[in-house]
C-alpha cells in the first residue's frame, strides 16, 4: 500500500482559476489542470525568485518533492502554451 501524500503548504490562492486562448470557443479547447501546489511552486521560484531548498521549506516538503512538483507544473504550463490548451487551476493536496 502506498504511503499517504503529505499536505503541501501554500500561501496563495489565485482570484482567477481559468485561462484560455483568446478567440477559441470553449467547446474546441482541451484543458490542462494545474493544482494549487503546482501554482505555488511556480510562484515561489519564478516570481519570488527563491531556490528549491527555500521554496521546499515554505511549502513544508522535501527538496526532491518540490523538484517533482515544479517539474510537473512546468510541463503542464508548457504543454498548454504550445498546444493552445486552456489551463484550469484546481485541487491538490494542500493546506493554507
Amino acid at each position: 500500500m502506498p504511503r499517504p501524500r503529505m499536505m503541501r503548504k501554500i500561501r496563495f490562492e489565485p482570484g482567477v482559476t481559468y485561462f484560455k486562448p483568446a478567440g477559441v470557443p470553449m467547446a474546441q479547447l482541451e484543458e490542462v489542470t494545474l493544482s494549487f501546489e503546482e501554482l505555488e511552486a511556480l510562484r515561489l521560484q519564478n516570481i519570488d525568485g527563491l531556490g528549491q531548498d527555500e521554496s521546499a521549506k515554505k511549502m513544508a516538503v522535501s527538496q526532491p518533492t518540490f523538484n517533482r512538483v515544479i517539474k510537473e507544473a512546468r510541463k503542464k504550463v508548457t504543454e498548454a502554451l504550445v498546444n493552445g490548451n486552456a489551463i484550469k487551476i484546481k485541487g491538490g493536496d494542500y493546506k493554507k
